[in-house]
């Protein structure tokens, strides 16, 4: 069961509660099983978030919504890409931890997100990549958003419907860090081992 006790061995997972299981409610706790069965453990923001199952719901609804897009020129690897670079501006230890480690399985490229968190503009990135996280940056940073941002994206393949697709994901994982933030969330050590060697997924 899902409760403050299964931690009490290890540093606990954030300030906040995590609830047992037989007090959730029941379409949390199935789609927590669900999770836990594919990925073979439980991520620590599932735990945490459902303290507030109404929240829990809106956050999880909208974090399918525009991860799980099938249109778009957005890869699943760029998607992860944007979250560590802007999750990296934003200090954020959980979100950059969980998605370096799903952008190691997406892309195959055990060492891209690393140099991405150390510094994005020296890593091994093409001019699309570059021009993909600077756009997300510049939301994630609350610059002045002008249409040169814009322009320069077009010059590397993407339209307006992408450009709303970067802002949104940097945009709800703005929130995502600060919400990781106050309630000190901490990473599963097992995202630290995944895809560190390619073909592993």
């Amino acid at each position: 069961a899902y409760g403050t006790k299964e931690e009490s061995a290890v540093r606990p997972i954030g300030r906040y509660p995590v609830p047992n299981k037989k007090d959730m409610p029941y379409d949390i706790v199935e789609l927590m099983e669900e999770v836990e069965r594919k990925a073979g453990f439980l991520p620590n923001i599932f735990k945490v978030m459902c303290h507030r199952p109404a929240e829990f719901r809106a956050f999880f609804a909208y974090y399918n919504v525009i991860m799980k897009k099938d249109t778009g020129r957005l890869s699943k690897a760029d998607k992860e890409l944007i979250i560590v670079a802007t999750s990296a501006e934003n200090r954020c230890p959980y979100c950059v931890t969980a998605h370096a480690a799903f952008h190691r399985i997406y892309s195959q490229q055990p060492a891209r997100a690393d140099q991405v968190i150390v510094n994005w503009k020296k890593a091994d990135l093409s001019d699309r990549d570059l021009a993909m996280l600077e756009f997300a940056l510049a939301v994630c940073r609350a610059d002045n958003i002008t249409e040169e941002h814009f322009q320069k994206l077009e010059r590397h393949g993407f339209d307006r419907e992408d450009a709303w697709d970067i802002g949104m994901i940097s945009a709800f994982f703005a929130m995502s860090n600060r919400i990781a933030h106050f309630i000190d969330l901490h990473p599963n050590e097992e995202f630290y081992r995944m895809g560190r060697e390619k073909g592993e997924a």
